[in-house]
């Protein structure tokens, strides 16, 4: 029996370390089962306990939780992701399949598709207009539009659609059912879903986290047991957080994080720091377990730098790399400016 140290998340919260045998006699209390996720030193993530190989006999012998009803589940769906910098992805439809994206991300769909626009967030469309309102509601909290596009294939045999990002980056797709059915996300990241996925919002907890995080109060939460798509500008990196484990990033470089890391923010240090630092007074704090996604090329610093170069930003709209623009004052003599 080996002496690693063991943690177990249950319902977003870590519990341990447990040695080996006090995690088996555990699992054979009943206590956890194999659906729990389970976190030791030198794995890359949380993985279900029956897919470890030491609690493979130990959890199956555990009373099994009653199976789901299929009822509201995501559809499930194929995909493949294209491009490099400038990616999309092509998600492939069985017949009466669905996928929910924002207005305006489609980019082409193949004969049989139809496309219908509802009132919400996709989630629950049956559970009456009292439900659609509300699902309305916070997407007008986070920033988005009120209605979302739901695309069915109709017709007979696969028909493939393709949805593509607003700008460079990467579409970054997140199996939630594996995630434990839930992704904290910034408010523009969702790109598209499985139907069935509901994309609501989360609202940060501590004060501090919400006036100066970066995202203010409020976030994107995507619920559901489906594939959804998220997109971020430049590198995306992946970080899988042990237990404890922190890490300080720009807090517009956080693009989504699991449930169970906890974000707060901190101050840079010192006043000139702060102001002279150029990276802002507060960063975000991210505890783990969990895993969470950032992005090197946040919009709103590819903006700024377009802003600043813009005419109106107080930017040379030519000349900028002739003689005459290095002059200054004189190539805008002759430019007429």
């Amino acid at each position: 029996m080996s002496d690693k140290q063991w943690y177990v998340a249950v319902d977003g919260q870590s519990y341990g370390p447990f040695s080996e045998g006090d995690l088996k006699a555990r699992f054979q209390a009943g206590q956890y089962s194999g659906r729990h996720h389970v976190f030791t030193d030198g794995m890359r993530g949380w993985i279900p306990a029956d897919s470890v190989e030491e609690f493979k006999n130990i959890t199956a012998a555990a009373p099994a939780p009653p199976p789901a009803p299929r009822t509201g589940r995501a559809d499930e769906i194929d995909f493949e992701v294209f491009g490099a910098e400038m990616q999309f992805v092509e998600v492939e439809l069985d017949p009466g399949e669905s996928v929910v994206a924002e207005a305006g991300g489609m980019m082409y769909m193949d004969n049989g598709i139809e496309m219908n626009t509802i009132f919400g967030d996709g989630g629950g469309q049956d559970g009456g207009f009292m439900n659609k309102l509300v699902g309305a509601g916070k997407r007008l909290l986070t920033g988005e539009s009120l209605f979302m596009t739901v695309f069915t294939h109709q017709g007979a045999g696969k028909a493939r659609i393709a949805f593509a990002s607003p700008y460079p980056g990467k579409i970054i797709p997140v199996d939630l059912g594996k995630a434990g059915g839930k992704l904290i996300c910034q408010k523009d990241a969702f790109l598209c879903a499985a139907k069935g996925v509901s994309v609501g919002i989360a609202f940060q907890k501590k004060i501090g986290a919400g006036l100066f995080g970066g995202e203010g109060f409020i976030m994107q939460k995507l619920e559901g047991d489906g594939l959804v798509f998220i997109h971020a500008g430049g590198t995306i990196v992946d970080r899988v957080l042990a237990p404890g484990e922190r890490l300080r990033v720009d807090t517009g470089c956080l693009v989504a994080l699991e449930p169970s890391v906890n974000y707060d923010v901190e101050f840079v240090g010192g006043v000139k720091s702060a102001i002279f630092g150029g990276e802002g007074f507060f960063f975000a704090q991210l505890s783990g377990p969990g895993r969470v996604w950032l992005q090197s090329l946040p919009f709103s610093r590819l903006a700024g730098r377009i802003w600043q170069a813009a005419p109106q930003g107080g930017g040379k709209d030519r000349g900028e790399g002739s003689v005459l623009g290095k002059l200054g004052g004189i190539g805008g003599f002759f430019d007429g400016n």
